[in-house]
């Protein structure tokens, strides 16, 4: 079994890796939206 700490340290990790993957999801659509703005023009 996990201590405490450990468990701890392992949500900090997992949500740091959220928030980055929710900001990572968010640029990719920015970005797709931008190429296909620029291809269709």
């Amino acid at each position: 079994m996990a201590s405490d700490n450990n468990m701890k340290s392992a949500e900090e990790t997992y949500s740091g890796f959220l928030s980055w993957l929710k900001i990572g999801t968010i640029i990719t659509a920015i970005v797709t939206i931008l190429v296909i703005i620029l291809i269709t023009t």
